[in-house]
């Protein structure tokens, strides 16, 4: 046992830190967790030995392993409070003090579980801290035994006495804490880019002694579990920054431009590995600024070859995540670019993979493991990929396709199939948002409900599906329509509607491009795009005519109508209307009639030939009931209850208005709800119920916001207002009032704004407000009415500017009121 190492024997007596023994006293030898089943011990019976052994000086130890921590270590608040809770030695809850730390390359695990280190220690927490490096996802991986070698080496252990690979050495290690636990001593093991459970278990520490495990892989079943997740932006800035200092401490190009910097970070993916490769770069260009390094950055090819400083790579280190999964794995990655939207549910990953549902599923749930994936919080069975690893699957797509023919074909089939999957599901969920009766409804989806919950997890997805060619965009332009118009994602609307109309001249189908023309006026009328609408629909009119399509003429007709009365041109409104009713007539297409029926109702309102409106609005309510169409009832009804208001029959407004919510309700129409919850505070106020009005307005106001119709919403403000004032609550009118201006000057509704003026004005009259509040007020009001030619109005509010000392606290202006009754007329394809 002597040999060279006896010449470093200690002499001293003293006490040596880190639990080493006295010189020259026994040694305690301890078996605890060793196993004797090969000794060569046969017998039985007693046996007396005597040990002599030789106390040699301490070898040296390696307890405090961390490193410093960079200086734009940044952020992930969260992150260290959750370890930091698994390590204190008073933590509630027991169970070994292990926390695992996973996510995808280059997110800061490492750096995390230093800083976590440095914490606890600053905590008097440990006395010290062994480090280990796994190199779980080198070529050649380091193996437990290895990784068990170097941690009893850092204990102290001398390599001719290190027990050879097994449960020996295991054995060993245990006991070495174990020794150092009853010391008093408390250690911190960090196992750093492990890549298996295999590498692990091993290394787990007995006692009170804790660990910290950085992996890609989510390790479940060693300790309490962290996914690692992406900086957040103004964290990825700050560290973009103090990296560039580092370097150059008079850098400010982030200071002088965080637009830029922003734009960065984003394309970095708030990746730390990412960001500090970026550093360096602009680092080695001072003079490059950040919108240029944006700008190549923001590239969607070749945007991984800018993320390569020559000594770390974002590809190498996907390289080597992607060389752990197997084939199929591997191969699922690689078909996931193929998707364009945001994220995908289960079964379309399975139809575009070509395998059962529960293989695919078992797939995903390993790519999200590896953090290749991850699962989308928001909606169990939906998984997602960030941008940086979508352009890594896209070229190792391109990468397979480039290998020849049959894969290539293999790629371009896998693509068809899943676009037509979502084709195929849109058209079948479209069927539930027709009229009953129009069309057979699809049994893929049991009810509305569960063909609106589909459209709305996809609807990313399909209009992204609607971009990739001519007949996916005319596909979908047809079937999205109702739906998206539904949940009011207008913007969405005409989108795919533009998409549909390309889609048919690209095609050279002149039938459907006149519908195509119908139905993108109807979504431009809903932005209030009124001159662009009427341009449509007149397009519209003309092709159907020429085609000898008399139904989709009507249909044109009809949304015609509806265009001239937004413009205010209310003759030809009406005109348009009368015409769309005959040709229905001709054609005996009830259901479109009684549209026809309600929407000229709505322009004889408003040339104030009530009793006409009246009776087109019981035509038309009676012709809805005829076909159980109880959606277009309830617009009929709304409309009757208006014109009702017109008459000054109060009581039966308000049960008008009081049905057609009802029968929205049973509809699941948020928005027509909403329409009828305003109506029905105008027939309150008019009964001088202003309380419950209140009530209908304050609920209208609610629905429309969760629509998102700001103007709808602006006018539940305006009659808000005129609600308080009857209540005599004047501070609360004018802000309401002041609100309702706002929003609908935004929304560029000029009529309105002048009727929200209007109300204004009497309640600042109501409560003695000073008179030059109140005149301006009236002028704003009658410079509203007279941008939209609105003369007879205009007029008033000039006549009111004048005799403003002598106004009244009566109302001025009528209030807000919401018409229905689907002036739109979808045309299919």
């Amino acid at each position: 046992m002597g040999g060279k190492n006896s010449a470093k024997r200690k002499k001293t007596g003293k006490a040596q830190k880190q639990g080493q023994g006295r010189a020259g006293t026994a040694v305690r030898n301890d078996y605890r967790g060793a196993e004797f089943t090969n000794s060569q011990v046969l017998g039985q019976g007693n046996q007396t030995t005597t040990t002599y052994v030789q106390q040699y000086a301490p070898v040296p130890t390696a307890l405090d392993a961390l490193p410093a921590l960079p200086q734009e270590f940044t952020g992930r608040a969260d992150d260290l409070a959750f370890i930091l809770d698994v390590l204190d030695p008073e933590r509630t809850g027991g169970g070994p003090a292990v926390a695992v730390l996973s996510g995808w390359g280059g997110v800061g695990k490492t750096t995390l579980a230093y800083a976590a280190g440095h914490a606890a220690q600053q905590r008097d927490w440990f006395t010290g801290v062994l480090l280990v490096d796994l190199r779980g996802y080198d070529p050649h991986p380091a193996q437990a035994e290895d990784a068990l070698e170097a941690l009893l080496r850092s204990l102290g252990v001398r390599p001719e006495h290190l027990p050879p690979p097994g449960a020996g050495r295991e054995a060993l290690y245990r006991s070495q804490l174990n020794v150092r636990q009853e010391k008093g001593e408390r250690l911190l093991v960090v196992a750093d880019n492990a890549s298996a459970l295999a590498q692990v278990q091993p290394l787990l520490p007995p006692g009170h002694h804790g660990m910290l495990v950085t992996s890609r892989h989510g390790l479940a079943g060693l300790g309490r579990m962290r996914t690692v997740n992406r900086l957040q932006p103004e964290d990825a800035i700050t560290l973009l920054q103090a990296a560039l200092k580092k370097s150059d401490p008079d850098d400010v190009r982030v200071k002088e431009d965080l637009g830029a910097a922003e734009r960065v970070v984003l394309a970095c993916g708030c990746l730390p590995l990412a960001l500090q490769i970026t550093a360096a770069l602009l680092a080695q260009d001072p003079g490059q600024p950040l919108s240029e390094r944006a700008d190549a950055l923001s590239q969607t090819e070749g945007v991984l070859d800018g993320l390569s400083d020559g000594e770390r790579s974002l590809r190498a280190m996907f390289d080597q995540s992607l060389e752990r999964l197997l084939p199929q794995e591997q191969d699922l990655f690689r078909l996931l670019s193929l998707n364009p939207g945001p994220d995908i549910a289960t079964p379309a990953a399975a139809v575009l993979a070509g395998q059962p549902h529960a293989a695919t599923e078992r797939l995903l749930r390993q790519l999200a493991t590896s953090h290749l994936i991850e699962r989308n919080p928001a909606a169990r069975g939906r998984w997602q990929m960030h941008d940086l690893l979508r352009a890594y699957a896209n070229e190792q797509a391109e990468t397979v396709k480039a290998r020849g023919r049959d894969p290539r074909r293999r790629y371009e089939q896998a693509h068809t199939r899943l676009i037509n999957h979502y084709i195929q599901h849109a058209e079948a969920a479209d069927t539930h948002f027709h009229p009953p009766g129009s069309l057979p409804v699809s049994s893929r989806f049991s009810d509305r409900e569960q063909a609106l919950a589909w459209f709305d997890a996809e609807r990313e997805n399909l209009i992204a599906i609607a971009h990739t060619s001519p007949r996916a965009g005319f596909d979908l332009g047809f079937a999205l329509g109702r739906y998206l118009q539904w949940r009011r994602h207008l913007q969405d609307l005409v989108v795919v509607r533009s998409l549909a109309l390309d889609a048919c001249r690209t095609l050279h189908d002149t039938l459907n491009e006149a519908s195509a023309w119908n139905n993108l006026g109807g979504a431009l009328k809903e932005l209030r795009r009124f001159p662009e609408a009427l341009h449509a629909h007149g397009t519209a009119r003309t092709l159907h005519q020429q085609t000898g399509d008399t139904h989709g003429e009507a249909g044109a007709w009809n949304n015609l109508g509806g265009a001239l009365q937004e413009l205010r041109r209310f003759p030809e409104a009406l005109h348009a209307h009368e015409t769309a009713r005959t040709l229905y007539q001709q054609i005996d297409d009830t259901r479109s009639e009684a549209t026809a029926w309600n929407n000229l109702g709505g322009a004889l309102q408003e040339l104030r030939r009530y009793d006409e409106a009246l009776h087109a609005h019981e035509t038309a309510r009676t012709l809805h009931q005829q076909i159980d169409d109880t959606h277009g009832e309830a617009g009929a009804w709304s409309n009757l209850g208006l014109a009702l208001q017109e008459l000054l029959r109060y009581d039966e407004a308000l049960h008008a208005h009081e049905t057609t919510r009802t029968l929205y309700q049973q509809t699941g129409d948020t928005h027509g709800e909403a329409a009828a919850w305003n109506n029905l505070g105008l027939a309150l106020q008019e009964l001088l119920r202003y309380d419950e009005a209140l009530h209908a307005h304050e609920t209208a106001r609610d629905l429309y916001q969760q629509t998102g119709d700001t103007h709808g919403e602006a006018t539940a403000w305006n009659n808000l207002g005129t609600a308080y004032r009857g209540l005599g609550r004047f501070d609360e009118a004018v802000a309401a009032s002041r609100q309702a201006v706002a929003m609908l000057a935004a929304a560029q509704d000029w009529f309105r704004t002048g009727e929200a003026w209007g109300e204004l004005a009497t309640t600042l009259t109501a409560a003695g407000a000073d008179p030059g509040q109140v005149r301006d007020a009236w002028d704003e009001s009658a410079a509203a009415y007279t941008r939209v030619g609105a003369d007879e109005e205009a007029a008033a509010s000039r006549a009111h500017t004048k005799i403003v000392k002598e106004q009244s606290p009566t109302r001025a202006c009528p209030p807000s009121e919401e018409t229905s009754g689907g002036a739109g007329t979808d045309t299919d394809a």
